[in-house]
């Protein structure tokens, strides 16, 4: 590996550190986040399948 590649190795590792150490602080904000992430997803897919059906009423 070249230079740039230990650094961009050693920088992926620290801010993994420091992002599973936010998840471990903020855990009930973090959860919170994920609930309202899953309704979201879970809205948009409802709407796709409303204009899906939509279309395929139409044709």
């Amino acid at each position: 590996m070249d230079k740039m590649g230990i650094v961009a190795l050693i920088i992926g590792l620290v801010l993994c550190a420091v992002g599973a150490y936010a998840v471990w602080a903020f855990l009930p904000e973090v959860i919170i986040a994920v609930e309202g992430l899953i309704g979201i997803v879970v809205v948009l897919a409802g709407l796709m399948l409303v204009i899906f059906g939509v279309l395929i009423v139409n044709d």
